[in-house]
């Protein structure tokens, strides 16, 4: 009886904790770029930030059949752009991740990445090849 006891309040722990939200970083959420051509959603995965593209309300009928077409893997050309992981694995935070790799299927390249929450509503995603070979695009919080 004694033993069912101390494993009561061990159990009532770990069914709370099966319930608990876990509270979003500072740089979750979607993002759209300075020049607005682009939408990117930002998330916790497995203790670290990674993001997908996401196509702006503009470019979903073109999307939907847009292909990875420029990826160095012949086996992943035939993959829906829509919705790839484009941010892996950037650690650190609350305001700077760094690295981790930023695929652009636009040149079919993966870069080194750093991403830089400036404020609450505006972040600086840099990509280099190596440095100080860089760049950076600013973004928005979408609403």
């Amino acid at each position: 009886m004694s033993m069912r006891r101390s494993l009561l309040p061990l159990a009532a722990l770990i069914f709370a904790a099966s319930y608990a939200v876990v509270e979003a970083g500072p740089a979750s959420g979607r993002w759209r770029s300075h020049d607005e051509d682009g939408m990117l959603e930002i998330y916790e995965c497995g203790g670290k930030l990674c993001g997908r593209g996401m196509p702006t309300p503009e470019e979903m009928v073109a999307a939907a059949n847009a292909k990875d077409v420029k990826n160095p893997d012949p086996a992943l050309r035939n993959r829906p752009l829509n919705g790839i992981e484009v941010l892996q694995d950037f650690g650190g935070g609350p305001r700077v991740w760094t690295g981790g790799k930023i695929y652009r299927p636009q040149d079919g390249h993966t870069y080194n990445g750093r991403i830089e929450l400036l404020d609450d509503n505006t972040l600086k995603l840099t990509g280099c090849v190596m440095a100080p070979l860089c760049k950076s695009i600013i973004w928005k919080r979408a609403s």
